[in-house]
């Protein structure tokens, strides 16, 4: 099929609209996990300073006992919290990547059933059949494609729930220990 050089240019403006768009998703994502990754750095930097300093000032055995206990809980609810912090800034990235996706999905989907109602009014008579057996099946892989992505998004779901209950876990782990100790 002949395409106008003008709609060759429309199309190549196109996909460098979506490169331009993937390629932001990702930039933004990771300016995300650089500042965590900084706040991070300061935080344990500012932390290592203060231990030290608490270090330093311990006389005697008992007093090195229960810093060592002030010490541990605050450091596992910091490392708990910072994992949770990488795995919502991924997660939140790898959703606007999704997103795209489904857009570029969806408006190739819209290109291909145009193409095939321009093919209908060319072609030759009898060929009505099998250009809506190719829009069938076009919408079937459609449908499947749509319960992909809902059991992808629920899986989704499911993990960072299961993420956020072994969280509360570990926090609460160390509590239990920080006491038993």
């Amino acid at each position: 099929m002949y395409q106008a050089p003008e709609q060759l240019i429309a199309l190549n403006k196109a996909n460098l609209e979506v490169a331009m768009r993937f390629a932001g998703v990702a930039l933004e994502g990771a300016e995300r996990m650089i500042d965590l990754q900084l706040k991070a750095a300061k935080s344990a930097f500012s932390d290592s300073i203060e231990s030290a300093k608490a270090l330093a000032s311990v006389k005697d055995l008992q007093q090195f006992a229960a810093l060592k206990d002030n010490l541990a809980q605050p450091a596992i609810e910091k490392a708990t919290a910072y994992a949770k912090s990488v795995y919502d800034v991924a997660t939140t990235t790898q959703a606007e990547f999704n997103k795209l996706a489904e857009e570029q999905v969806a408006d190739f989907n819209k290109q291909i059933v145009t193409v095939l109602d321009k093919l209908v009014q060319s072609a030759p008579a009898g060929s009505e059949v099998g250009i809506a057996a190719i829009k069938s099946a076009i919408a079937a892989i459609n449908a499947s494609y749509e319960n992909l992505s809902k059991v992808a998004k629920q899986f989704t779901e499911a993990n960072q729930s299961n993420f956020d209950v072994m969280t509360k876990q570990a926090v609460n782990d160390a509590k239990k220990a920080k006491k038993a100790a």
